[in-house]
């Protein structure tokens, strides 16, 4: 037996003072959950929410992918000139997530969709809002991920925003006895651990209440303040921001615009591609690393909808090519922005629109499965080597390694289903129906081919 200088008692004195260590840092960044994360949250006003909002949105989505099919049939161009599409292998995958599952995540917004109002006009709007929650989930129309948007916790709005949320819950435990499935509460611009902790102690309460299980609700943060990166004494603030939420964090998300316009840039440059969203959603990500809670981008505020409207004529030529060049270029906006956020390494991202589904989905797809094959050959390298149990279980838990599992499914989900029948042109809507724009200024399909 090779001889050793330190002897064994010795080692082993050292070795069992790192068990404490070792397990502080396990428990702390126990890595990714198991459960799916959504890929988007799309975002609306809660005045506007409605039990059949998930099909209508997705039928709506489906109906600007027509109309662009439509438009490109006419010009004797076809989708695969559109790479804001993805082009025509991506159309089949991208109307069948429509009609399938077109929203994974649904925020019911009292905030900034919704904006301030009387009292009297907020509490009957959170209880209705929370019986079209309840009936959607009766009527299976209620997406996998929802929750609701509560104003901040600021001094001015702070009684109003946990009366929301208490009005809310109330109302949906009355009326269906059971919280849905991933129901988060999303605390927007946060400027301190003590807001956090004050929605906490608020769930505690509601679930003691309520004789709900402990840890039943969930927070959702929303990044959109610098008091929300730094801490006042200059130490990195969204560690503490998790302690406060005291295990109830499940996700921390983006908010582009407030934070820029925080940091005094000015409106024509606030946003995703601001170099100060580079840098906050990089702090975000080291903090954040390992713990198991969520990354979230933010949205694109350019909206994929044309400016000449149908009133009492019908739309020039010349007007209908201008509203496709608008849509166009919003769609590339956003496709782009969804890429970059992917290479950043941000998976979800905030949708305003329903028709930026389309360009959502379109990137989301190609940057997984233009990356297929070689995330399949290193799968299957892995499996190939000895002790290949062992070796890829230790595979998956490197983060490097966790984009190519994720293309291996995605693609295994989608590739699998069968493309016939799914050309550009011969998709419809699967309720049959046209869908009313009752919604967000949603895109149509209007009588003279205008997508407003």
């Amino acid at each position: 037996m090779p001889s050793m200088t330190i002897p064994e008692h010795t080692m082993t004195v050292f070795l069992d003072a790192l068990a404490d260590g070792n397990r502080r840092v396990t428990d702390a960044f126990p890595g990714d959950r198991p459960r799916r994360q959504p890929v988007h949250t799309l975002c609306g006003g809660a005045h506007l929410f409605k039990a059949d909002s998930t099909p209508k949105l997705g039928a709506i989505a489906l109906h600007a992918l027509a109309r662009i099919c439509a438009r490109s049939s006419h010009t004797g161009r076809g989708v695969s000139d559109r790479p804001v599409l993805g082009g025509a292998a991506y159309a089949p995958l991208i109307v069948d997530k429509l009609q399938r599952d077109p929203i994974e995540d649904f925020r019911i917004d009292f905030e900034d969709g919704f904006g301030n109002r009387s009292d009297e006009e907020e509490d009957r709007v959170a209880v209705t809002a929370a019986l079209e929650v309840a009936t959607a989930a009766t009527n299976r129309t209620l997406p996998a991920g929802i929750g609701i948007r509560i104003k901040p916790l600021g001094e001015e709005l702070k009684r109003r925003s946990l009366r929301t949320f208490d009005l809310f819950l109330t109302a949906l435990l009355e009326a269906s006895a059971a919280i849905p499935p991933n129901f988060v509460v999303t605390l927007p611009k946060i400027s301190g651990p003590e807001q956090v902790g004050a929605l906490a102690s608020a769930f505690d309460a509601f679930e003691y209440q309520r004789d709900l299980p402990r840890g039943t609700l969930h927070i959702e943060l929303m990044i959109e303040t610098p008091q929300a990166i730094f801490a006042a004494d200059g130490t990195v603030a969204l560690p503490r921001l998790l302690s406060a939420g005291r295990g109830r964090v499940v996700a921390v998300h983006f908010g582009p615009f407030d934070y820029t316009a925080a940091c005094n840039v000015t409106a024509a440059h606030q946003g995703l591609d601001h170099p100060a969203s580079d840098f906050a959603r990089s702090v975000m990500q080291v903090a954040i690393a390992g713990t198991g809670v969520w990354l979230s981008d933010g949205p694109t505020n350019i909206m994929p909808i044309g400016p000449h409207r149908p009133a009492d004529r019908a739309l020039t030529a010349e007007e209908r090519d201008e509203n496709m060049r608008v849509v166009h270029r919003a769609w590339r906006v956003h496709a782009g922005n969804v890429h970059r956020s992917l290479v950043a390494g941000f998976y979800q991202g905030w949708d305003l629109h329903p028709a930026q589904l389309l360009s959502r989905y379109a990137a989301v797809y190609g940057f997984f499965l233009e990356g297929l094959e070689s995330a399949s050959d290193r799968l299957r390298n892995c499996r190939r080597q000895s002790h290949a149990g062992d070796t890829c279980r230790r595979g998956i838990r490197r983060r490097g390694n966790r984009a190519g599992i994720v293309e291996l499914l995605l693609a295994s989900d989608e590739l699998r289903r069968d493309r016939r029948g799914r050309g550009c042109g011969e998709e419809r809507p699967h309720n049959g129906r046209t869908a009313e724009p009752e919604l967000y200024d949603n895109p149509r399909e209007s009588p003279d081919g205008h997508i407003t």
